[in-house]
């Protein structure tokens, strides 16, 4: 199968950038296809002339990089423009390919999806498409001063929706949300939940981890993880917690608020920001900034922390949140897209982005150790049920229905192995 990624790479660092949950998704279910036996070309923008043109990703996953535009300065939305280079660079490399090499695509983000259409009718195969994020969603729930997605982005979901043979959605909200803002047929659209690296993500010594990340033992530590941009809504968090310091200025001598991430969006204009408004409000003594640390380091943050804070203006359904629970951290949540699922009965919700309601919901949680201590077993047990293999097997059975649909007369089959003969190893 062709996955297609164009604006992100799979190999890129979640947390910065444009990388965030869909690198982690795509990562994820193609290696585990790969150890199902389906072989996954994952097809995406070449962004250094350092790169290889094809980098093995995991035992029968590769990552082929394709040249559309300047490696360095392009933003996201400038991206709209290099789209017809990058399908030629695909076509191009095909063209070396026996007749019939992809039973299928998956495109993930519209980019992708204009891409995936023009590959998935030339090939004579089916489309799969996963959103990710939804300009109509995202525009609806807007952060204060943030610019809405344009208009074109808005033309080339509709166009993605119509041409695909599927549609792959997070939740049922996000399901509704196609049907609803897009006209979706509702009998082509799965729900497929995204999933947490169960063997990665886990419970620990939280005084381990506190000396790994040099947080004091004793302190009262907020986490927030996430790409720094208004649409995550990390200052809603700091304003919070300045107004919880007015409130009680006896908490500043212990409280850690740990923010780690990278600028991305539009909040690359402006890469300090959220330092400045730190010193603003006069809590830069309890804040700390991180920059995007590789997972073996992040579970040790999750860890680490008492609770995790995702105030996100809108979320498709927010992997942060399910990683956090499987370490046991309890999560409080902006009460919007897809948390609510990731969440669970696991944390705790908060309706809008008053700094008020988040001062007060995270004060709440931080006093109530017991309460925390209940929130961490259930977020295990909740995490538990959301592993990449279940995502990936749904997966498998979203590609089995879209190859069973006749294209253009003919009806595809997507050859499988067989499932009891498959090796048992941990994915790496």
């Amino acid at each position: 199968m062709a996955m297609i990624s164009v604006h992100t790479s799979p190999l890129d660092q979640p947390g910065t950038g444009d990388a965030g949950g869909l690198n982690v998704y795509v990562v994820e279910t193609a290696k585990r296809l790969g150890r199902m036996g389906i072989e996954v070309e994952i097809f995406t923008r070449r962004t250094s002339a350092a790169l290889a043109e094809t980098v093995q990703l995991a035992p029968g996953v590769l990552v082929r990089h394709i040249d559309a535009g300047p490696y360095e300065g392009l933003a996201k939305n400038d991206l709209p423009g290099q789209l017809c280079a990058f399908a030629a660079g695909v076509m191009r490399h095909v063209a070396h390919s026996p007749e019939g090499h992809y039973d299928l695509v998956h495109s993930h983000y519209w980019l992708s999806g204009q891409v995936g259409w023009l590959a998935a009718d030339r090939w004579d195969v089916p489309l799969v498409h996963t959103m990710h994020t939804m300009a109509r969603v995202k525009n609806a729930s807007l952060a204060d001063g943030d610019r809405p997605e344009p208009g074109g982005r808005e033309i080339g979901e509709e166009q993605v929706v119509r041409a695909a043979s599927l549609l792959v959605a997070n939740t049922p909200r996000e399901a509704h949300e196609l049907v609803e803002l897009y006209d979706a047929d509702p009998a082509l659209v799965e729900i497929v939940s995204p999933g947490v690296d169960l063997a990665k993500f886990t419970p620990g010594d939280k005084a381990a981890a506190r000396a790994a990340t040099c947080l004091p033992a004793d302190a009262q530590v907020v986490l927030f993880v996430g790409r720094i941009q208004p649409l995550k809504a990390p200052d809603v968090l700091l304003r919070a917690v300045a107004r919880l310091l007015e409130r009680e200025p006896e908490r500043r001598e212990k409280l850690v608020v740990a923010v780690l991430g990278g600028p991305s969006g539009t909040g690359l204009e402006r890469p300090r920001g959220l330092q400045q408004l730190a010193r603003e409000l006069g809590i830069a003594d309890v804040v700390q900034f991180v920059p995007p640390v590789d997972r073996e380091e992040l579970v040790q943050w999750y860890r680490a922390a008492d609770l995790l804070a995702v105030p996100s203006y809108s979320e498709s359904f927010g992997l942060v949140a399910l990683e956090s629970e499987a370490c046991g951290t309890p999560v409080v949540a902006a009460n919007v897209g897809g948390l609510p699922d990731a969440v669970g009965s696991a944390g705790r919700l908060v309706d809008g982005h008053e700094p008020d309601d988040w001062a007060t919901a995270v004060a709440r949680l931080l006093d109530d150790r017991t309460g925390r201590e209940e929130l961490s077993h259930k977020a295990i047990e909740h995490a538990a049920a959301f592993g990449w293999d279940a995502t990936s097997n749904q997966l498998l059975d979203v590609y089995q229905h879209a190859c069973r649909t006749k294209v253009d007369g003919v009806v595809a089959e997507l050859h499988l192995p067989n499932f009891a003969d498959l090796p048992t190893a941990p994915i790496p």
